[in-house]
């Protein structure tokens, strides 16, 4: 719901709308591509520096903060024939390739890290399959209903993304423990058991309890 498969998929059909013609619209998906490959092995050098949560909270503030950019220029610039300004054009491809880097920092590799560090190992393997399950479903729907959201919605369309962006930084703050430097094997003592609104539905296995017991 970050809106990342839309632009990759659609990129072509989003630039030719801002007003670039075929050639420059590949050119600037292959650009895309390439951006989204490259930043993704800046998660791999800051993800155990920096963390999860500091990476995807920062990627939050970014994305929405192009994702409103982009909506502002097109509500208020694109023409009815589907034409806007070239400089203006060309800001927002700007806008769109920082937003692509920044997902491919964060949302991106840890929509796979952190489902297979966070789950503890009884529930792992059924986890895990869930949450890769739910992103390829997801996927699923937004390539579906992509062309169809933006005849309706139109500069529109990007608004409905960041507000997504935002649910999900709240989600994050509240929902989504920091699990940078803790050994799979600790997760539920060092993590689950000691966050603020999960450890609610844990058990407590010390033996303290057992004594009370």
């Amino acid at each position: 719901m970050t809106g990342i498969n839309a632009i990759m998929f659609y990129a072509p059909v989003l630039f030719q709308t801002m007003g670039f013609k075929n050639d420059a619209s590949l050119l600037s998906v292959m650009i895309t591509g390439t951006m989204n490959v490259a930043s993704t092995f800046v998660s791999i050098y800051l993800v155990d520096k920096i963390g999860r949560r500091k990476l995807l909270l920062q990627a939050c503030v970014q994305m929405f903060i192009c994702q409103v950019s982009i909506d502002a220029i097109l509500l208020t610039h694109l023409n009815t024939t589907g034409t806007m300004d070239k400089g203006l054009s060309t800001v927002v491809v700007v806008l769109v390739y920082l937003y692509v880097m920044c997902f491919a920092w964060s949302w991106g590799p840890f929509g796979w890290l952190i489902p297979s560090e966070t789950f503890p190992l009884e529930t792992r393997t059924s986890g895990f399959a869930f949450a890769v399950n739910s992103n390829m479903l997801m996927t699923f729907l937004v390539a579906q209903a992509f062309l169809s959201m933006l005849c309706h919605m139109r500069a529109f369309l990007f608004f409905f993304f960041s507000s997504w962006i935002l649910v999900m930084g709240l989600f994050v703050v509240f929902l989504v423990p920091e699990t940078n430097g803790v050994p799979i094997d600790s997760i539920v003592e060092r993590v689950w058991k000691q966050h603020l609104v999960w450890k609610k539905f844990m058990d407590d296995d010390s033996p303290k309890s057992h004594e009370m017991v």
